[in-house]
Order: structure tokens, then sequence, then C-alpha cells
């Protein structure tokens, strides 16, 4: 696997940023977006990020082209939960099922004591088996699960809470 770089995105990267996740939706496996975003409606999403607290990193490859991007979003948004975050990682097409995700997921996990993180939550629907298997293969245990909350093309599906404690 080639050599990647984490880096803070700037607001020039959420053009790569929205057009991967978009890239996502079709599968029904990844978000419960069922119609492609637009940049100007992650604006403030973009914003709630901050390098020291809750990053928005992007990874970029040898040729410094963006190739996936990681959140950690604050949890709940009250005091007491400062210590604990929400973990999203995208990745381009291209790059899915070819161990960047373990790569990154390492890297993500390896920072969280940096950023004062001890608890990383992950959200996943329980349909998309191989980020169970990724998330699962760092630790993180079942903490719950929200039954057929979401409705993806007419289907109910379930959603996972996983969790690791850093």
């Amino acid at each position: 696997m080639s050599e990647v770089n984490y880096r803070n995105a700037t607001f020039s990267d959420l053009e790569s940023i929205v057009n991967i996740y978009n890239s996502t939706i079709p599968s029904r496996m990844v978000t419960a977006d069922t119609e492609p975003v637009s940049v100007e409606s992650k604006i403030q999403w973009f914003e709630t990020h901050t390098p020291e607290k809750h990053p928005l990193w992007v990874i970029e490859d040898e040729k410094n082209q963006i190739t996936g991007w990681i959140s950690f979003r604050a949890f709940y948004g009250r005091p007491a939960y400062s210590e604990t975050a929400e973990i999203s990682i995208y990745l381009d097409e291209n790059q899915r099922g070819k161990g960047m995700g373990k790569k990154t997921l390492a890297y993500s996990l390896s920072q969280c004591p940096g950023l004062g993180i001890k608890t990383i939550l992950g959200f996943i629907f329980a349909h998309n088996e191989p980020s169970l298997k990724l998330f699962r293969h760092f630790g993180f245990e079942d903490w719950g699960t929200l039954p057929e909350v979401a409705v993806l093309d007419g289907e109910e599906k379930s959603l996972k809470i996983l969790g690791i404690k850093i």
C-alpha cells in the first residue's frame, strides 16, 4: 500500500470531501442520506470541526490527491461528554477494500490521547458488515442497537453503536 498523509482539512477541500461522501450514498450501506448533498449544505458541519479537539482530516496519497477523510464529532454536545467523540471514516471508491480503512482507523485511534478523547463511538448500519468487521478488529464492542430506525428504499434498517475506551 502506498504512503499516505493525514492533514487538517481546509475549506478548499470541502468539495472533495462531499464528493467522496456522495459516492457512498448509492450503496445504502454507509449513510442515511438518500440523495447527494451539496457543498453548501455541509459548510456548517465543516465549521463544527476544530483541529485541537474534533478534527476533520483529509487523507492524501503520494500525489497529494485526497483519497478519504476522517471526522471526529462531539458526542451529544454536553460538557460531561467532552472526552467522547464519534468517528466517521469515508474513503474514495478506489481505496475501499485495500487495507486503507485499517491504516486510517489505526492512525485515528493513535491520535485520540492528544485530542483529549478517551471514548470513541462509531454509528454503523447493522447490514454494513465490512465496517462492523473493521471496527471490531480494533476492539470496538457493540454498545447498542437502534432497531429499524432508518428506512432506505422502503426497507427498515438498524443502527449499531460500537464503542471503545482508549
